[in-house]
């Protein structure tokens, strides 16, 4: 029985990855040519569990707004949090201009190549600061998110979910990339759309796929998940869905917000005191002398 492996230096997944890429992928704006690293920066962090077609227009909007380092740093905190609109986890806001500040003091305004000096910028983990070496200069990193680590464990492994995140992930995907620099480049980007598009976590379209041929949880005959059935999130009423709407009122508003008017965005007045608090102490609102609230003016 076929119990998967990797491949040797010669097998040609990485190439037929890379040209089916080529023929498949979505055109997304922050995949072109002539995007500088920044923009790609905003754009692995706006993504981070957030839907393409949402992250989209927000990403073009902030870009106009806010094309370099610079410029986002001398955005207000509150400008940042207005513009971030519904995109989902705010903090990330706040942390894009956090990034962006420590751009502009450390580094002149120019997003830096080097892995280690990315990872060192507020808010950018091991597969952001990967993602921008690799989509944004040229560098030819292995760059592993939820889609490449499931593709990985169908494709190599023959396991129908990926295992919890490893070390070892990095090693497996750098085996199946190109020697070519180039296109070892497009095959990362490439295996992440393979998992978007084709290798998705439910019902994946096995007959569209450009490596189905070598695919071990194919020949192994699809196995089941040992796991138990994963549980799917849910927003309604939650805690999240409960600070967007108290965030949605101080966006909505010219000035400080007095708590009366908050109290009309949630009825339970336990779950909104919580969330009330959780924002204050993200630095997502901030209270005023008199005890009304507001976005953080900096």
């Amino acid at each position: 029985m076929y119990k998967g492996r990797l491949p040797p230096p010669s097998d040609p997944i990485g190439d037929v990855l890379v040209d089916w890429f080529a023929r498949a992928a979505r055109d997304l704006p922050w995949r072109r040519p002539d995007t500088d690293p920044w923009a790609v920066l905003v754009s692995e962090v706006m993504l981070q569990q957030t839907p393409v077609v949402r992250v989209e227009p927000v990403w073009r909007e902030w870009m106009d707004r806010w094309p370099t380092p610079a410029a986002l740093a001398a955005a207000s905190p509150a400008e940042v949090i207005r513009a971030w609109g519904k995109l989902g986890y705010p903090r990330r806001a706040l942390r894009l201009r956090e990034t962006a500040v420590a751009l502009t003091e450390r580094h002149g305004g120019v997003v830096p190549a080097d892995v280690a000096a990315l990872e060192a910028l507020p808010g950018i983990g091991t597969y952001t600061a990967r993602a921008v070496a690799c989509f944004g200069h040229g560098q030819p990193q292995p760059v592993v998110d939820t889609n490449v680590r499931r593709v990985v464990a169908r494709l190599v492994h023959g396991r129908a979910e990926a295992a919890p995140a490893r070390a070892a992930d990095l090693i497996d995907v750098a085996a199946l990339a190109p020697d070519d620099p180039e296109r070892a480049v497009r095959f990362s980007v490439a295996v992440m759309e393979l998992g978007a598009l084709v290798c998705v976590a439910r019902m994946p379209r096995c007959a569209a796929c450009p490596v189905r041929g070598d695919c071990a949880w194919r020949l192994a005959g699809y196995p089941a998940s040992d796991g138990p059935p994963r549980r799917v999130q849910k927003f309604a009423g939650t805690d999240r869905q409960v600070r967007g709407r108290l965030l949605d009122v101080l966006r909505a508003a010219e000035g400080p917000v007095a708590a009366p008017q908050l109290d009309e965005a949630w009825d339970d007045a336990a779950q909104r005191s919580r969330c009330l608090d959780s924002l204050l102490a993200d630095g997502l609102v901030e209270q005023t002398a008199d005890g009304r609230f507001t976005l953080p003016a900096g």
